[in-house]
């Protein structure tokens, strides 16, 4: 009888769901029974005020200029790890795999489009201008064509350049201020250059996170200018390999963009309104009005469930709090008296008490950045 139920093990393991196949006439059997099924991640973030909070990366290489993928695979992992959106930004200027592969700009826009809509992900046509640091690096997404586009790398043409985008209507955002900040005097500060674009209405945006890197001034440069605030991979190799994608809880840089549909007319309108947050690790980066709406739409806070008052005549209250998103928040008390901190894991559920008579307690959200040196402050009523 064992001897049998070892048979039965076997023979149900090789026709798990009708897939398996015997000696086949050639004498190979496949063993590709327990083969891996791709699967979309969802990443599940609540609407904030009736928008749609849609997950985008805007910079990302392929092999078409310093990457090291093909096109079609930056699509796929865009599908399995639940983006709605992303941007192929070629370098103009930097094509170092040019013996091998013919060089043009938007050739991998062409190459994924196809399987880009057939697996429902908006591709967004951008590149990136490439300029000598300073003034460094700019990204210019919904571009129409890359006929003008200024390949040599001269100080003389820098403004050239950026024009020639310009002239598409392109959305344009300054990328890795802080990049080479260290090795080049001058480069991580709000430079003229910059600073004219800005006065020409040629900036609209501060890409604030890249990669694993959060560049402080550069969210404050933000703030203070009313700019988009970005955060992107600005990925080179596979995705798996700069980030630990098979680990609960993480998932790559993004720009989580609040827009009125699932379209990239409202991704370009939302960019353009500045409703956008950064998401990196564990980190919320913005403005203070979209990181508070952000948390409000994820985080709710029950009335009270039981109270008790031990022998000193002194009540304890017990409420609940819920995160009904994929984000994380960490939360610190800083007015009143209860539980001290708080960390809320996605789609979780934290007890705080609260002691004595009072009126609201008051938590920092350290897990989010609305300046450089200032994170969200939230109040949690009550009465």
């Amino acid at each position: 009888m064992k001897k049998l139920s070892i048979i039965f093990a076997v023979l149900s393991l090789l026709n798990i769901e009708g897939n398996a196949q015997t000696a086949s006439d050639n004498g190979i059997m496949r063993l590709d029974e327990f083969r891996y099924r791709k699967k979309r991640e969802i990443i599940s973030i609540p609407n904030v005020n009736g928008l749609t909070v849609l997950k985008c990366d805007f910079h990302m290489h392929t092999v078409f200029t310093d990457g090291h993928v093909w096109p079609n695979v930056r699509i796929q992992e865009a599908w399995k790890e639940g983006l709605d959106a992303i941007s192929f930004t070629e370098h103009v200027e930097y094509a170092p795999h040019s013996a091998d592969v013919k060089v043009s700009n938007l050739r991998p826009h062409e190459l994924a489009k196809d399987l880009a809509a057939e697996n429902n992900i908006i591709l967004i046509k951008g590149t990136e201008v490439t300029r000598n640091t300073p003034p460094g690096h700019f990204n210019a997404l919904f571009i129409q064509n890359d006929n003008n586009l200024v390949s040599e790398r001269d100080s003389k043409l820098d403004e050239k350049a950026i024009q020639a985008v310009v002239d598409q209507k392109a959305f344009v955002f300054w990328n890795h201020p802080g990049w080479k900040a260290t090795q080049i005097k001058g480069s991580y500060e709000w430079i003229p250059f910059v600073e004219k674009m800005y006065q020409e209405k040629k900036l609209h945006g501060i890409e604030v996170v890249n990669g694993f890197g959060f560049h402080k001034k550069a969210l404050d440069w933000a703030l203070d200018r009313n700019l988009t605030v970005i955060g992107n991979t600005d990925i080179h190799n596979l995705i798996a390999h700069d980030y630990d994608i098979e680990r609960e809880g993480v998932h790559r840089t993004m720009t989580l963009v609040m827009a009125k549909d699932r379209s990239a007319t409202s991704i370009r309108e939302a960019l353009e309104r500045g409703n956008t947050v950064a998401w990196s690790s564990n980190y919320l980066f913005g403005k203070e009005e979209n990181v508070r709406n952000l948390f409000q739409a994820c985080v709710k806070f029950s009335a009270a469930y039981h109270e008790k008052t031990n022998a000193q005549g002194v009540t304890t209250k017990y409420y609940e709090l819920s995160n009904t998103s994929d984000l994380y928040f960490e939360l610190h008390l800083k007015e009143g008296k209860g539980t001290q901190k708080v960390i809320l894991y996605p789609q979780s559920t934290q007890v705080i008490i609260a002691s004595g008579e009072q009126s609201k307690l008051t938590y920092e959200v350290v897990s989010t950045f609305i300046r450089s040196d200032k994170h969200l402050k939230v109040d949690f009523s009550l009465l």
